[in-house]
């Protein structure tokens, strides 16, 4: 990713690691951890230093990465897909489009997606994102792979269920439900995604990973928990987006302000940044 860097220590069982960054330009490049790990912080990790590279460079980078698309402690790659790159994009400008080649499932991995970020010669704009709206849509996706299709339908059945009952309008809710073909899954994985739209442009997310032991009804009302908890507390982000667009909000110029709603309170606060601007 930079010329001239140097690496030490990425060796199996290394306990330390060394690396000296080079002058960063844009490319092609490839990454894959050899397991399940998360493509969506492959992702995290190389956007912000891409949408920036040396200035006599190529105007877009691509990322070929592989491993796992839908796992715990990571965002799922539909997260990444509906709520964190429209947000990037509608506010700070940032594009940057995903392609899903093959969905890879703990803890074989096998997943594969393709990324291309258009480099920028300017600062991000500061953002205000302080009103959310009313929602309009609710949208969704629970899946299975290498699994009964069923268990995709009672997934997508209990969370229906629970929007509804949590005084969500029926009519706005679409949640597909989809039993994956070997073509296009790696692996036996389940889950449930879903994504809720306001008047105002916002997206708030919620999901679900489905595990051993655990019911796919559960796994469909889990994720629509989550949802509800995070329209409950009344900011314009979720829970995870309010710590992924930060580093954005860094590297704009300006101040920036956007409503967060707390972790699992109904309280609300603002997150303010104000950034000198970028020196060439």
């Amino acid at each position: 990713m930079s010329q001239g860097s140097e690496m030490h220590g990425a060796s199996k069982d290394s306990q330390t690691l060394y690396f000296t960054p080079g002058t960063l330009t844009a490319g092609s490049y490839t990454a894959d951890p050899g397991t399940a790990g998360a493509i969506t912080l492959l992702i995290q990790v190389a956007l912000p230093c891409l949408l920036f590279p040396a200035a006599d460079g190529a105007d877009t980078s691509s990322l070929r990465l592989r491993g796992g698309t839908n796992a715990i402690q990571a965002p799922q790659v539909d997260y990444t897909e509906h709520v964190f790159f429209p947000f990037i994009r509608r506010h700070f400008g940032v594009e940057v489009d995903l392609t899903i080649i093959k969905r890879g499932y703990y803890p074989k991995g096998g997943g594969e997606a393709s990324v291309t970020i258009h480099s920028r010669k300017e600062p991000l704009p500061a953002i205000t994102v302080l009103e959310r709206g009313k929602v309009t849509s609710v949208r969704g996706r629970a899946y299975v792979a290498g699994l009964p299709g069923k268990l995709a339908k009672e997934s997508r059945d209990a969370a229906v269920a629970y929007l509804v009952k949590r005084g969500i309008d029926p009519s706005v809710i679409h949640i597909e439900y989809i039993r994956e073909s070997a073509a296009d899954a790696f692996g036996a994985g389940s889950g449930v995604i879903l994504w809720a739209e306001t008047e105002t442009g916002c997206v708030i997310g919620g999901g679900s990973i489905g595990q051993k032991g655990i019911d796919a009804s559960e796994v469909g009302r889990e994720a629509a928990e989550e949802l509800e908890r995070n329209l409950a507390q009344g900011g314009c982000v979720d829970e995870y987006l309010q710590d992924q667009w930060i580093i954005f909000g860094v590297l704009a110029k300006g101040k920036s302000r956007v409503r967060c709603g707390l972790p699992l309170t109904l309280h609300t606060r603002f997150v303010g940044l104000s950034t000198a601007p970028l020196k060439s």
